[in-house]
């Protein structure tokens, strides 16, 4: 199985180092018909590797690879909320989202990686766990219910905090560069902003995962099935980011659908000792719920301001 392991993280790192050094090396401005084009792919893989998942550990193995990709992909749409507030907060040049995007993403496979081996450990050794998580679960479905997008002030982040205290950072963006030497101050090397921003998006994934790894720890404990799904869903979410961060307020129930989702999702962790539900029930539920908020969103959209 570590064989396996290794061959798909292989796999998703080369798709990775493709993406950013052979299709976006000179750092351009990704289009909306771009980024179609790149998530079209990345769901067109994640389909693939079903099939694949299909053939070599059976129907069970393929539906929780399956309900867990869209759970986790429809969480991932929520962030991109965040992620957009992230860069208008920094006012990140267009041309430069795209890096930040390549590696915060690298960084967040490793900390979900992490993640998802303690979460299974804990709940291996540990069944009590399982109802800590569905609790957790049921509070962020509320919490999101309630407060709608997620609120996140990048100046409040701790990290940022503690860089801009150590380490000097420049006024401006210097072409896409986490570090510059900055001549006038004697060859002294300075941080950029485009380096906090980048902390703030780890950071802020720190948080995302709080509610999302429980999560797919409801419908299977089978770690190669969580962070596989993990994996070609945050893969996707670059490309998404660009296709649809036009049209963020079209989907003005959406974070009443994920509140839904993730709150079902802590009650079948709290009920998993007496009660079971198919992942194919599961797989449905989720689809449907995300469904009905989407087009309860397009028919029904926010009133425009006078």
């Amino acid at each position: 199985m570590l064989y396996f392991w290794i061959l798909f993280n292989l796999f998703a790192l080369g798709l990775l180092i493709v993406d950013l050094r052979v299709f976006h090396r000179p750092g351009h401005v990704v289009g909306f018909r771009e980024s179609l084009g790149w998530s079209a792919m990345y769901i067109s893989l994640a389909a693939f590797f079903a099939a694949v998942l299909y053939f070599w550990q059976g129907q069970q193995a393929t539906l929780e690879f399956v309900t867990g990709y869209v759970l986790e992909l429809s969480l991932s749409v929520d962030n991109l909320f965040v992620f957009l507030l992230i860069f208008n907060y920094f006012a990140v040049p267009e041309a430069q989202q795209h890096r930040v995007l390549f590696w915060g993403i690298l960084g967040a496979l490793l900390l979900r990686g992490i993640f998802i081996g303690a979460g299974v450990g804990l709940i291996h050794k540990f069944h009590w766990v399982l109802y800590v998580f569905g609790a957790l679960l049921i509070y962020s479905g509320i919490r999101v219910c309630m407060t709608g997008d997620r609120q996140v002030d990048p100046a409040k982040n701790p990290v940022v905090r503690m860089v801009r205290r150590w380490v000097p950072v420049t006024s401006d963006y210097r072409d896409g560069r986490f570090f510059v030497r900055v001549m006038e101050e004697g060859g002294r090397r300075y941080a950029t902003p485009l380096l906090i921003v980048l902390l703030v998006i780890e950071t802020t994934d720190v948080m995302f995962a709080v509610d999302s790894i429980p999560a797919i720890l409801a419908i299977t404990l089978n770690a190669f099935i969580v962070y596989t799904s993990n994996v070609f869903a945050i893969l996707g979410l670059r490309s998404m980011y660009f296709a649809i961060a036009g049209l963020m307020k079209v989907f003005r129930f959406l974070h009443y659908g994920l509140g839904i989702v993730l709150t079902l999702v802590g009650l079948k962790m709290l009920a998993s000792d007496r009660f079971r539900p198919p992942v194919s029930v599961m797989l449905a539920t989720v689809a449907g719920v995300l469904t009905i908020s989407i087009i309860l969103s397009v028919v029904f959209p926010e009133p425009k301001e006078k």
